[in-house]
């Protein structure tokens, strides 16, 4: 048995690839799985109404490939927020979530990556965050219908961007399905600008971080920065994840055009490997 898994998100891979081509580009730089994007957009949107026969298809090339898509960054909430003011924005907001846990429970995936935002576009006040705890807990009772665990991204805005923030709705709903999917880029940052350290943050959240994305950021950017460029502590973050228990991480990066993705995808791969490997060894010490 593996001591841990890694997988890639999705967008770290050129959209023009078909399913199959990334399932095959992933295994070959030695990934244990593919965590897909359903984002705000209509195309990512549109898997959420694939066809049972679109499913099941879906599920036989994962086992022709023995590449699964074992997690969802479901960030589509980020248009339809569960905070919005406007009922039909909340109207379409539970809709995404009813149809991203049938589309899980169809495909095998375990894990819904939650956007930590009452609202996004519009501004937050008193009555956003309780339209959106009011939709969070509609949210927990079908994640416990359908056995899903889901759990918040610490986002880049004020309002969730560290797990001690995060842990406030996860306490508040109080759901064995509803926990923390940290971002260690995200919560680098915040911790620069609170004067605090990832690691203390991070214990905020035991017993309830089921995962963790393995970003680089510097501060004030929380996106495209190329690995090892930035100012995130791998080591330290991935030694106090084990220490929790965590042992699922996913490398977060996007394809921005360049020529040498599979170059870049293989070199992530192996670098945060090193790193993974490197404190279990450690740990197990």
């Amino acid at each position: 048995m593996k001591p841990y898994l890694l997988g890639i998100y999705e967008k770290a891979m050129p959209n023009f690839l078909t399913w199959k081509e990334k399932m095959q580009v992933a295994k070959e730089a030695g990934y244990d799985y593919i965590e897909i994007s359903i984002d705000e957009t209509d195309e990512k949107l549109a898997r959420l109404d694939w066809t049972k026969q679109e499913r099941d298809e879906f599920v036989q090339l994962m086992k022709e490939m023995d590449m699964p898509v074992r997690s969802m960054c479901l960030s589509g909430h980020r248009k339809y927020p569960f905070g919005s003011l406007d009922e039909e924005t909340r109207r379409r907001s539970n809709e995404i979530m009813d149809k991203a846990l049938e589309f899980s429970d169809d495909l095998g995936i375990r894990i819904i990556q939650l956007a930590g935002y009452d609202v996004y576009y519009d501004e937050s006040n008193d009555e956003t965050k309780r339209l959106f705890e009011e939709n969070l807990r509609r949210a927990a009772i079908g994640a416990a219908k359908y056995g899903i665990q889901m759990g918040f991204e610490t986002m880049e805005t004020e309002f969730m961007n560290t797990v001690e923030k995060a842990m406030k709705y996860v306490n508040l709903v109080d759901s064995p399905y509803l926990h923390v999917y940290p971002d260690l880029g995200n919560i680098t940052n915040a911790a620069k600008t609170y004067g605090t350290t990832i690691e203390d943050d991070l214990e905020t959240g035991r017993g309830r971080i089921i995962a963790m994305h393995l970003k680089e950021t510097v501060p004030g950017v929380f996106r495209e920065v190329p690995y090892g460029t930035g100012h995130v502590d791998f080591n330290g973050g991935i030694r106090k994840a084990y220490e929790l228990g965590v042992r699922r991480f996913v490398t977060e990066f996007w394809y921005t055009g360049e020529e040498n993705w599979r170059e870049i995808i293989n070199g992530v791969n192996k670098m945060m490997r090193e790193k993974l490997d490197e404190e279990m060894k450690a740990f197990l010490e």
